[in-house]
């Protein structure tokens, strides 16, 4: 971590002051022992606040609804539900959502303007609101309610995403928390994720929106899992100031810190959505360094790490290289063969546009482990990018072959 930011044991979206949660199960998903799908993130003043969210051209109506609400940079709560989408269900959907978000303000005394709201699970199925309605009663929000808001907004993950970091600022101390949900139909641009962050700063909604963009194409705009995009992406982030350490300005050594930390924040959720993707045993790892423009390194790292040759093959230990340079070659990278050089597991595969000479068994067993990191370099510019992916396995075929049967 850098300078002065540490990790929060259990560290989760209710760890910085002022915020409480709840969750509980309101019948969107086939009931479990201890399963979640309704949940509420309330602060208990009121934040500025920022979104990013999905560039798919069908979007959800509580997608359409977040961005309206969000758009004067004020949020008080979040209500979230699982197990179903609310998306592609025409005018229905837009008027469900109100109805979540006014339903969510009456209990909590605010205004239907200050609550967001986030829907995830299957296409094309409306709402059942008097459900969710009923649900909405029954949610009990603590201080501690952030790991049952995180398990409530899973679908198919295996566990949920969490994270809390902090660091002193003015004598103060500043924490960043967060949770992600996010396991198929990933891809970059936002993908089928919802991720809700959360801070003690004193921001201004315009820096917290600057610095979200930022964090999020470094993390959550640099992972796939399958190359498909989602109608309800959404991260939100939210700063309510209890921390008291005072205003958050732009070019200031707090600015830089929190940015540091966000960014930490954001990166560690990205990875684990990569890492337990749908069938996933393994995290995969793409830096592509030496190239002309960050542009140009970022979408050299995501095409090879989104290839389904190379998450093939990642899955079976094949150092099949080929694979990674023909990906490279059509990205919007320049590449000059003659000073390609590629490393895998830190072992020599490629240089100055040569194969190297490698021991395949050795290499063979370097992928064997839980994560492979694939490092590229250009060697035409100073920029370089990463991006996260996951192998592709038999097991996902399954799993979405019968994903509504």
């Amino acid at each position: 971590m850098p300078g002065g930011i540490t990790i929060i044991e259990d560290g989760t979206v209710t760890s910085p002051q002022g915020y409480v949660a709840g969750a509980t199960f309101a019948g969107l998903k086939t009931y479990a022992e201890d399963k979640l799908d309704l949940a509420i993130l309330y602060s208990r003043r009121t934040t500025t606040a920022a979104g990013v969210f999905t560039q798919n051209k069908l979007k959800s109506p509580s997608v359409i609804l977040t961005e309206e609400h969000v758009a004067d940079g004020k949020a008080h709560a979040v209500v979230v539900n699982s197990g179903i989408a609310n998306a592609c269900v025409g005018d229905p959907g837009y008027g469900d959502a109100k109805r979540m978000t006014g339903k969510t303000a009456d209990i909590l005394g605010i205004r239907p303007e200050d609550v967001l709201i986030c829907s995830t699970g299957v296409v094309g199925v409306e709402l059942p609101m008097s459900l969710i309605e009923s649900g909405i009663d029954r949610i009990q929000l603590a201080t501690d309610g952030g790991h049952r808001m995180a398990r409530a907004i899973l679908t198919t993950d295996p566990r949920p995403k969490e994270i809390g970091v902090s660091f002193p600022l003015n004598g103060k101390t500043i924490t960043i928390g967060g949770i992600a949900k996010g396991a198929g139909m990933i891809h970059p641009d936002m993908a089928t994720m919802l991720s809700f962050i959360t801070t003690d700063a004193e921001i201004s909604s315009d820096l917290l929106k600057e610095m979200l963009k930022d964090a999020a194409d470094d993390s959550f705009n640099m992972m796939t899992i399958d190359g498909d995009t989602s109608t309800n992406d959404t991260v939100l982030l939210m700063a309510n100031g209890a921390a008291g350490a005072g205003p958050i300005r732009p070019g200031t050594e707090g600015a830089e810190l929190f940015s540091h930390a966000l960014a930490e924040v954001c990166i560690d959720l990205a990875k684990r959505i990569a890492r337990e993707g749908e069938g996933a045993t393994k995290l995969i790892e793409v830096t592509v360094e030496g190239a002309r423009t960050l542009r140009q390194a970022r979408s050299a790292a995501r095409i090879i790490s989104g290839s389904s040759l190379v998450k093939t093959a990642v899955h079976g230990n094949d150092p099949n290289w080929g694979r990674i340079t023909v990906a490279l070659g059509r990205s919007e990278a320049d590449v000059e063969e003659s000073k390609l050089a590629l490393h895998i597991n830190g072992a020599l595969i490629m240089e100055n546009g040569l194969p190297a000479p490698f021991h395949r068994d050795s290499v063979i067993a370097l992928m064997s482990q839980g994560q492979v990191d694939i490092r590229v370099n250009l060697n035409l510019g100073e920029h370089s990018a990463t991006a996260w992916g996951c192998n592709l396995s038999e097991e996902y075929v399954t799993f979405n072959s019968a994903y509504t049967t």
